[in-house]
């Protein structure tokens, strides 16, 4: 079993030209990340700012989404998104090396399967 890291990732809010993303844009990303991780946590929108390469300043609003994968999967989905959102840069970092999933039976009395990975 591959080992899983928890990992966060900003996604634009906005369009580079200041229009807000349609949800069907958004529903469209999370289909994907959602086939290659089988699941994600979207939070709710911030505020950043940041400067480019040639040192120009931007201030929007971007999403953070929570995602467990492997580092070649959260490269995936950055490169995924820079190319669904038009971004010029995608910032995604490690929020956690180690993700406990614990799965129960609907009545909560056992554990079914514990996924432990360090």
């Amino acid at each position: 079993m591959k080992k899983l890291k928890l990992w966060q990732i900003l996604v634009p809010a906005y369009t580079n030209s200041g229009q807000e993303i349609e949800i069907e844009h958004h529903k469209k990303w999370d289909v994907f990340v959602q086939k290659l991780t089988n699941g994600l946590t979207i939070q709710k929108t911030s505020r950043g700012i940041w400067l480019n390469q040639n040192e120009t300043k931007y201030e929007e609003k971007m999403i953070p989404v929570k995602i467990s994968c492997s580092k070649k999967k959260i490269k995936k989905i950055s490169n995924f998104t820079a190319k669904h959102y038009e971004q010029e840069a995608v910032m995604f970092y490690l929020a956690s090396k180690e993700v406990h999933i614990v799965n129960y039976d609907i009545n909560f009395k056992k554990i079914k399967k514990i996924i432990l990975q360090k």
